[in-house]
């Protein structure tokens, strides 16, 4: 601007610096956009798993990056303890540290508990013991009851059993509508892997269901959706009754009439690169695939992990999608910026119903 180079002022050389950021790496704009909509909801988060040292370093990052606050889930001298030896010491004052010991609605959430369990085997004892003394539970409770508008949990237990757990309080299953959806973020461009979390071998049924809960999340992330159905076949070559129902969902969602694009079956090269898609110009996707709907969570867990581990991608999820209330499970490898980062994804509401 100076010397005249420049055709136009930059007005706002701060808008500036940021645009030039996102052309150069489209998925910065992604993760910006999802900062400023938590710091704008100002959520109460609750963190399940308040004695675990990773978590409380999130749910300190989580205050004082401005995006709402903080309840922490357990012990009042543990947590101060674990904050002491974390070099945390003067954020004690700053969390607010929640247990069944110290609140006032415990027999109302164990009313609400025993009413959704009491013909699934539970006793009132049963009950007494999920409420009081599991952490998830009483934290999904906290929720179930608007005592905080979102939950982070799944450092301290494999997602299986913490997923359990929910379920004792949220309609959170495949037969729900609840699906997994994990993003990679990789080389400037993010591809969307479902389902990782929710069904272990879905039918073209479910497969059509996990597609359109991924769909929704892929727009909640600023992405139009692409959906291929991914296979070690495509289009019906090599034949294997293995591929069939990922040769079958794109039917299902034709009958549902949905609104975004999707094609299948078809391998992952077909799926994600231009030059390999034009050799099937019949296609209906304008371009590649940003969802890969796999046909079962083993291959969803083995293409996410070697993603990360081999590619050195960034994996944010796996997102829970399809239930009532904001509830994101970590993975019991995550980082404090991992976990801070899914507390992200759940004060923005993502995959709510």
């Amino acid at each position: 601007m100076d010397t005249g180079a420049a055709r136009r002022p930059i007005i706002d050389m701060d808008a500036y610096e940021l645009a030039l950021k996102s052309r150069m790496d489209p998925t910065a704009s992604i993760l910006r956009g999802l900062n400023a909509r938590a710091r704008t909801a100002q959520s109460r988060m609750i963190f399940a798993e308040g004695d675990d040292p990773r978590v409380l370093r999130a749910a300190v990052m989580y205050q004082r990056s401005g995006y709402g606050n903080a309840l922490v889930v357990g012990r009042e001298d543990e947590v101060k303890s674990k904050l002491e030896e974390a070099g945390l010491g003067d954020a004690v004052a700053e969390l607010e540290v929640v247990n069944a010991a110290n609140t006032d609605h415990l027999d109302i959430y164990k009313d609400y508990l025993y009413h959704r369990l009491q013909r699934r085997g539970f006793d009132a004892k049963d009950i007494h013991r999920l409420a009081a003394r599991d952490r998830h539970v009483f934290s999904a409770l906290m929720l179930a009851h608007g005592h905080g508008d979102g939950m982070v949990t799944g450092v301290t237990r494999k997602s299986a059993h913490v997923l359990d757990r929910i379920n004792h309080v949220f309609d959170a299953d495949a037969a729900h509508g609840a699906v997994g959806v994990t993003a990679i973020l990789h080389k400037g461009r993010i591809v969307i892997i479902a389902d990782t979390l929710v069904h272990e071998w879905p039918d073209e049924e479910d497969l059509a269901d996990i597609a359109e809960g991924a769909a929704g999340v892929a727009r909640h992330l600023g992405l139009e959706p692409r959906v291929a159905f991914v296979s070690f076949s495509t289009f019906g070559h090599p034949v294997s009754e293995r591929a069939e129902k990922m040769h079958l969902a794109p039917n299902v969602l034709d009958r549902r009439g949905v609104d975004f694009e999707y094609e299948g079956e078809m391998t992952v090269d077909v799926a994600l690169n231009a030059q390999a898609q034009a050799a099937y110009p019949f296609s209906r996707l304008t371009g590649p695939a940003n969802i890969l709907v796999v046909p079962a969570r083993h291959s969803a867990s083995i293409s996410v992990k070697l993603m990360q581990e081999m590619g050195g991608a960034t994996v944010l999820g796996p997102i829970l999608s399809g239930v009532d209330k904001p509830i994101q499970i970590c993975s019991t490898t995550s980082t404090a910026n991992d976990i801070l980062n899914m507390a992200i994804v759940a004060s923005c509401e993502i995959g709510q119903k």
